[in-house]
């Protein structure tokens, strides 16, 4: 062997690409494809309708792409799960009923939450055409539901990536970033607070696009440097309990389960069959992405003005996959809940209680901060443990609600001027 032969067989080699799926700008996409009996991985490529199976693809003079190895453990202990091949269903609406057919076999939920259940499933398989997605949540204690429910709809979602309760945080970040797809998250298995916290990240940062987060990073032992992690992807969580954030909640759409008793015809474990059912709807829905990847949806078209924005907005992308005029009325209507009682929690904040506060003295001329903290006393002080003194309702006033005040006479008021962004803030707290 030549020198010259050696170098190029390097070159080579150092730009082969490990990936389970890549999307070109002319739309041509690169699934992996995993047999687990056989133990054999590899890419299947969609280009104009045509589709082309093999082991690794050139897609430029020195680039290449690879699937994983069989031996990878995301594969074999069946963390990550992925179709085997593309198979053929009738129409967009048998494969919904047999979608629906199958969580229906194995998970006990509403009407409603089956239908938003399916259509999420969906969702999940084009997610990367959509700007902003929402999550799926079960929420309920333990013995209700919830790991059945993350098991069944899990397996047939694009990439699934189940976090067990033994996981810690940190490998999520990297698996999210190279793999992408859906994270079924027990976020309830997640005890300590420093993992909470990275949670709260993934969580807050993964249902937009362009919001990566930044971690530092040691190079070669001594230089830090900041690494971005993509982890914007659908996200199916069971939680016991809901989020201190208001802002975070907003993201979720949430079933409480264990409520009534189970439905005789579930299975009290999983059959055998499960899986395989399972592993026939991944394939379909395979071939269900390459046909449904590059057709436009215009989710804004689906926007409600009479509801939260950020309602609105997560609900939006589902919505715009529903073609049926009953169902999607029926989804809509849960928009409206969840905006209504979004709305209602927002009530129980202190914003709303100084609000009230506000209200009560909106005739007084100029509105002083201390009559509003005397008011916010006599109203709803016997809520609250802490001292209420005027410097802390300012500070609610100023940071929470972004109301101007200013010193008048050697006394803070609220700034004038105000009363559009009062009437606002008053139908936003839903007062």
């Amino acid at each position: 062997m030549t020198m010259d032969t050696n170098k190029n067989q390097q070159k080579e080699f150092s730009n082969i690409f490990p990936i389970t799926s890549l999307v070109l700008p002319d739309h041509t996409l690169f699934e992996m494809l995993y047999d687990q009996d056989n133990r054999q991985t590899n890419f299947i490529k969609w280009k104009a309708g045509e589709t082309e199976v093999a082991h690794s693809f050139k897609l430029e003079e020195d680039w290449k792409i690879v699937p994983y190895r069989p031996e990878n453990p995301l594969l074999h202990q069946r963390i990550i799960l992925f179709p085997t091949e593309t198979q053929e269903y009738s129409d967009d609406e048998t494969l919904i009923r047999e979608i629906q057919s199958f969580i229906h076999r194995y998970v006990d939920v509403s009407e409603t939450f089956e239908l938003v259940a399916v259509y999420y499933v969906l969702l999940t398989w084009i997610y990367d055409t959509f700007n902003e997605i929402p999550y799926l949540r079960v929420r309920g204690d333990y013995g209700s539901g919830k790991t059945r429910f993350l098991q069944t709809v899990g397996s047939i979602c694009y990439k699934p990536i189940f976090a067990s309760g033994a996981s810690t945080v940190a490998p999520l970040f990297h698996i999210l970033d190279q793999v992408g797809g859906t994270l079924i998250l027990d976020e309830g298995d997640f005890r300590f607070s420093d993992e909470r916290a990275d949670i709260a990240k993934i969580l807050n940062n993964g249902n937009a696009k362009g919001f990566p987060v930044l971690r530092c990073e040691k190079i070669n032992q001594r230089e830090f440097a900041p690494r971005a992690y993509t982890i914007y992807g659908p996200k199916i969580v069971a939680s016991r309990h809901d989020y201190d954030d208001f802002a975070l909640e907003s993201r979720f759409i949430t079933e409480d389960v264990g409520l009534a008793g189970v439905r005789d015809d579930i299975p009290i474990t999983l059959p055998i069959i499960f899986q395989h059912e399972a592993q026939e709807l991944r394939n379909k829905l395979l071939l269900w992405r390459f046909h449904n990847f590059s057709r436009q949806r215009f989710p804004e078209a689906h926007v409600d003005p009479k509801i939260d924005k950020r309602i609105s907005q997560i609900f939006a992308p589902l919505l715009s996959l529903v073609s049926d005029q009953d169902i999607r009325a029926k989804i809509a209507r849960l928009a409206r809940d969840k905006s209504d009682e979004i709305r209602s929690d927002r009530g129980f904040q202190k914003e709303a209680d100084v609000l009230m506060a506000i209200r009560a003295c909106l005739k007084d001329e100029p509105m002083t901060i201390s009559a509003i903290t005397q008011t916010f006393t006599k109203q709803s002080g016997f809520n609250y443990e802490r001292q209420i003194t005027p410097k802390w309702i300012g500070s609610v006033i100023r940071k929470k609600l972004r109301l101007r005040t200013r010193k008048k006479n050697g006394i803070y008021v609220l700034g004038e001027n105000q009363k559009e962004k009062l009437k606002l803030l008053f139908k936003k707290y839903n007062l």
